[in-house]
This record gives structure tokens, C-alpha cells and sequence, in this order.
């Protein structure tokens, strides 16, 4: 798919599973542009994306890597877009959900929205000039996955360079199996803090007891934890389609099995809608304007779906913890 859809790529394809840190080291090696764009294969970014971040990162001199506000496919903020250096005690405490105030494990002082400088950035997206990745030596391939953004994020800073958040800019992060919270999850999770303190933090004896206490309470923890978890159920009413087209009204409808209304987009959209699936169309709308509307539609019962420019299927996700879904037509 990839070979035949953009024919102009670079296509890595290895035969194994080399984890995060060892692919994007594979692909930074090949790269000869100025700026590299670390991406995950699970993102959907902005027309204008890279036209406003690469203005604000050649106004920063001293910026080390640039992340954005990223969304999950509800339309809801993802927290760890922007995030503090996580001692021990603020990983035991995120790992076993208790609240934090602004200086915990998210970072509170800059608002969803803002710019500014935050310490530690999401790997899902990360911008950076290729200088300032090879000078860090790249992502730690110790890490297989969870951790090797914190790691990278935290030597970037240690050259005296800053990261930075921009949160007027959006990208889609539909996330996946990778971000369900069970065992392994759990596992993986203090694996990587334990690789990242060992090599980045001088601990004392207590704070080394705390992280091997923090991996065990959590393995205790998660089974209540999970008993106690119920997933909410969408109840979907209605399905609304945002397209100029008719013959993929048609087509929907056939695959709905129901007539489908359609809407023109506009700046009046109807934002009060409730409990409705939204279909859209990327060939009609673009993806700061669809990006925008699910903001704005988000928490109000509604789910998602977007068909991406030229293909026959449609992407969506009902909750950033489990898998989205794919409807081909």
C-alpha cells in the first residue's frame, strides 16, 4: 500500500518488529533535510502544519525539539503532548492514577492551547532540527517502547537547548494497541523509567526502592483497578456526512443501510448536535477544519470518522484507549 500510494517515499520495510527508537534512528540516518519530523504512523496533521511550526522554530534559536496539541479521535486533548520530567514519585503517582497538581506528570503551566517551553515532548510528534538529533546520539534503542521520548526529550535539554509546545497547531492521534493499559502496558511502562533513571538520574538508595516498590504495586493494583473500570457505551441516534459528493452519500447509505443526510460545511456549523456519528469527507473539507469541528463536538456523545483524501475507507476511533476502527467501501 504504502509502495503504491506515495511511489516518491523512502520505504523502510523491515522484516521484525525493531521497536520505536531503532526504526526512527533507521529513518533519521537517510534523512537529508534541515528539519526532521518525527511522526507516528497513527497521526493526521494540518494542511499548514509545518508552514507555522518551521516559522516559530527559526524564531527560537535556542529550541531543541517542537510538539503540538495532539488530539486522540474523539476530539479530546491528549495530555501527554506536553509533560514535566517524571522523578519517581510522580511516575508512581501517574502510574496508579492519582491526581497531580500543574507539576506533576503533565505540564500544567502552559495551557492546552499556548506556546511555551515544557521539558518533555510526546514521540508521536516531534520537530527537530537533524543536527540536534544526531547530536543527542538519536533515540536510546535500550528502549523498545515508553520512555525513548522522555530519554530523547531530557538529553536534548541537558545541551542547553529548550523544548518548546505549540499548542495553536492540532495533529490527530488515533492511538492504539500500543496505549491500552493492562499488564504489559504496566511492565513496559516502569521498564522504561527504570532505563531512564538509571542512566539520566543519579538516584539514592530510596529512590531506587521506591521505583522497584512502584513496579510491584501497580502489578498488584491492576486487577482491582480493571475489575472496577467500565467503559462507557456510545448510544448513536443519528450519522451525518460532510460531503459535496453524491455518489459517496450514495455509497455510505448503501453500506449504512439508511439514508444519510448530508451537510455543506460552515463556520455556523451546528455544534449543539448530540449522540451522532460524523462522517468526513477530506476530499470536501481539510483537516484544520475537520480538526477544529471535533474540538468543538467533542464530549457530547458524538464519535468520528474520517475518509482521507482519494481512498475507500474510513477512519475512526471511539476512545483513545482501545483500537479505532477501518470502513472499507
Amino acid at each position: 500500500m504504502m509502495r503504491s500510494k506515495f511511489p516518491h517515499i523512502t520505504l523502510i520495510a523491515n522484516k521484525d518488529n525493531v521497536g520505536f527508537a531503532t526504526a526512527n534512528n533507521q529513518a533519521v540516518a537517510l534523512a537529508k533535510g534541515e528539519y526532521v519530523c518525527i511522526l507516528n504512523p497513527d497521526t493526521a496533521v494540518t494542511e499548514n502544519c509545518f508552514v507555522r511550526l518551521l516559522s516559530y522554530a527559526e524564531k527560537h534559536k535556542d529550541m531543541g525539539a517542537l510538539g503540538t496539541y495532539l488530539m486522540d479521535g474523539t476530539g479530546n486533548f491528549l495530555p501527554e503532548s506536553k509533560r514535566n520530567l517524571p522523578t519517581p514519585l510522580v511516575a508512581l503517582k501517574k502510574i496508579l492514577g492519582v491526581r497531580q497538581s500543574k507539576n506533576g506528570y503533565y505540564a500544567g503551566h502552559i495551557s492546552e492551547k499556548e506556546k511555551g517551553e515544557v521539558s518533555i515532548l510526546v514521540g508521536a510528534f516531534m520537530l527537530l532540527k537533524r543536527d540536534v538529533y544526531n547530536q543527542v546520539g538519536g533515540f536510546d534503542e535500550d528502549y523498545f517502547m515508553y520512555g525513548e521520548d522522555i530519554d530523547f526529550s531530557y538529553s536534548i535539554e541537558k545541551t542547553g537547548l529548550k523544548n518548546h509546545y505549540f499548542g495553536a497547531v492540532s495533529t490527530l492521534h488515533y492511538k492504539g494497541e500500543s496505549t491500552v493499559r493492562d499488564k504489559t502496558y504496566l511492565k513496559r511502562f516502569y521498564g522504561a523509567m527504570h532505563i531512564f533513571y538509571e542512566k539520566q538520574l543519579n538516584l539514592s538508595s530510596w529512590q531506587k526502592l521506591l521505583v522497584k516498590g512502584g513496579v510491584l504495586s501497580a502489578r498488584l493494583l491492576y486487577p482491582l483497578k480493571k475489575a472496577v473500570s467500565k467503559r462507557e457505551v456510545q448510544l448513536i441516534n443519528n450519522t451525518l456526512v460532510f460531503t459535496d459528493d453524491i455518489s459517496l452519500l450514495s455509497l455510505l447509505s448503501e453500506i449504512y443501510e439508511k439514508s444519510l443526510p448530508s451537510s455543506l460545511f460552515s463556520d455556523q456549523i451546528n455544534t449543539s448536535l448530540t449522540n451522532t456519528e460524523i462522517i468526513f469527507d477530506a476530499d470536501y473539507m481539510s483537516y484544520e477544519a475537520i480538526f477544529k469541528t471535533m474540538q468543538q463536538m467533542s464530549n457530547k456523545g458524538n464519535c468520528f470518522k474520517i475518509k482521507p483524501p482519494g481512498c475507500n475507507f474510513l477512519l475512526g476511533s471511539n476512545q483513545s484507549d482501545c483500537k479505532g476502527s477501518v470502513v472499507k467501501f
